[in-house]
């Protein structure tokens, strides 16, 4: 089940039952199935916070994903900065449900087991996110 919770912050996801079946379809593709997933809105500060206290990180953040998958099933928190989302976006020049949908599939995308730590976990999480999206706009749009 994936449930929206605001935050601190309103969680501002448009088009939920449509995001909700393309999140399915992603995990499909990477044969797993879902668990529970939560889709938090955190302020920055919030979220920094989150950072600083079970990472160890001093920086803002745009998403922290907390794993608790078992074997193939999906599931945990996304964490997710709506302010730096939104700014992202502007800073991208692309619209703020399309930047938010990227960081919701990086966040599902690392509990099926994708990385980013090194150049190359980037590189294949960029492709693995650029396909998701790809599925949002063909299978989902509207």
């Amino acid at each position: 089940m994936i449930v929206f919770v605001d935050g601190e912050v309103p969680c501002r996801v448009q088009h939920r039952r449509a995001v909700k079946s393309w999140i399915h379809s992603v995990i499909a593709h990477h044969n797993k199935t879902l668990g529970d997933l939560s889709v938090v809105a955190c302020s920055d500060e919030q979220l920094l916070e989150y950072n600083q206290k079970y990472l160890g990180h001093n920086t803002f953040t745009d998403i922290i994903t907390f794993d608790c998958s078992e074997g193939n099933q999906l599931s945990g928190d996304l964490l997710i900065s709506f302010e730096r989302v939104s700014e992202n976006a502007v800073n991208q020049g692309v619209e703020m449900q399309n930047e938010l949908r990227r960081v919701i599939i990086h966040g599902v995308l690392h509990l099926a087991g994708f990385q980013d730590k090194t150049e190359e976990e980037s590189s294949a999480m960029r492709l693995a996110e650029d396909q998701a999206l790809s599925m949002f706009h063909v299978e989902h749009r509207g």
